[in-house]
């Protein structure tokens, strides 16, 4: 054990490392689920693709609605309660799925499971800052690792799973994912109580994160950026296909490289990104990474095959670099310039930039990049530049405008120190 703790395999307290499995199975199970998902809505529940479509679209902007209410009673209530809860609820929306067979029912179903994730993803964020301990970049980069690392293993085993493609194998993936929260919300039972911050004297009003204009800037600059996520899964399939002589396992293969190089270089990637200005430099970079990348991916159109799969994989590896430095980044700005007594409704704040980020970016990608092609791909390169040299500027303002309590309490304040173990 301390041969693992000491080579940063396992985190050194026993509430980090249950933190660490619970993000691994909850990533299992959504790896299981995403890849078999599309599959199990038309082949199962029966609906057409595009009902699928506009199902999805409608359940995600219902699902933004929900991480600030919740991430404001994590505050006041206390985390691990509240995450629990919303593990609970996400066992029993995903269970249900198997149950439905209308579009009506699969919309209500879908958006009551969305609205439990996006109130899981703010419950959780105060947890990870209690027990995250000095070196909280670190772990927050240990985590982002384990769940990249687990949603690939899900993802392969679904991938074998649906091989047989029956009902009842499509059933079980999706119980499966429903198992995987039930167990998250058991072992959120042995992590140990997290009162939540009180308040600080003279800091009035309930909606603290919605009346702060400068977090609210950053969080908004940091949603266009977090475009760059749906680039790979979206974009960059229907340009390989359409538009490359590529072979079309390039597809699989930019997976693989992503996910391998975010599970062994995110730790290394965040290392000295551990304040407002480095985290803003970090954001910065990524841009520049973003448009080198997105040039190359672009370049690829009209070269020979085996030409085109070389430039492919470097511009790949160059997006995912960049989605390193933005991924370090940006969630040091979403702990730093929340306030301790408000971590859960801040988190719920940059979910929703997030969130809203994810919902649109199909959309302006297939414009950008697939419609307009190389001129296209350029042109959101260079957005993720501008974004990138806007995002030290907004910074700066929010770390002027902190409220004052931000200033008293420090980065990891002592009311929500690391219980060690």
């Amino acid at each position: 054990m301390s041969w693992l703790v000491s080579h940063g395999l396992i985190p050194r307290t026993r509430p980090q490392r249950l933190i660490a499995l619970l993000s691994f199975i909850n990533m299992a199970g959504s790896g299981v689920f995403m890849v078999s998902a599309a599959l199990f809505y038309t082949r199962v529940v029966g609906l057409s693709v595009a009902k699928v479509g506009v199902g999805m679209g409608i359940a995600a902007t219902v699902g933004l609605l929900a991480g600030i209410p919740i991430g404001h009673v994590a505050d006041r209530r206390g985390p691990r309660e509240t995450y629990r809860l919303t593990l609970l609820a996400q066992a029993v929306a995903m269970a249900v799925l198997v149950l439905v067979r209308s579009f009506g029912f699969f919309v209500l179903v879908v958006a009551l499971t969305e609205l439990a994730v996006s109130a899981s993803k703010a419950a959780r964020s105060p947890i990870v800052r209690g027990f995250g301990g000095p070196e909280l970049t670190r772990y927050r980069a240990y985590l982002r690792s384990v769940a990249n690392l687990a949603g690939c293993l899900g993802g392969i085993a679904a991938g074998l799973a649906i091989q047989v493609n029956t009902r009842s194998v499509y059933e079980a993936l999706v119980l499966a994912n429903a198992l995987s929260y039930a167990i998250c919300a058991a072992i959120v039972n042995w992590l140990p109580p997290l009162p939540p911050v009180a308040r600080p004297a003279g800091v009035t009003g309930r909606w603290i994160a919605l009346r702060d204009k400068a977090s609210i800037t950053v969080t908004l600059l940091d949603s266009i950026m977090w475009i760059q996520g749906t680039v790979l899964v979206f974009a960059l399939p229907l340009w390989i296909v359409g538009h490359t002589h590529a072979p079309r396992w390039v597809v699989g293969a930019a997976v693989v490289i992503n996910t391998a190089m975010v599970v062994t270089l995110q730790v290394r990637a965040s290392r000295g990104i551990d304040s407002n200005p480095a985290a803003a430099v970090a954001v910065r970079r990524s841009g520049v990474a973003f448009l080198i990348g997105m040039a190359l991916i672009a370049m690829a159109a009209g070269l020979p095959g085996w030409v085109a799969v070389v430039v492919l994989v470097a511009g790949v590896a160059l997006h995912t670099i960049g989605e390193l430095w933005h991924a370090a980044g940006s969630l040091e700005l979403r702990v730093r310039l929340a306030p301790a007594h408000a971590q859960g409704q801040y988190s719920g704040v940059f979910g929703f930039g997030r969130g809203l980020g994810n919902v649109v970016a199909p959309a302006i990608l297939g414009l950008l990049c697939i419609t307009w092609g190389v001129r296209g791909w350029l042109m959101m390169g260079g957005i993720f530049v501008a974004i990138g040299l806007a995002m030290p500027f907004a910074a700066r303002w929010a770390e002027r405008t902190r409220p004052a309590v931000m200033e008293a309490e420090g980065a990891v304040p002592a009311s929500v120190a690391p219980v060690s173990g």
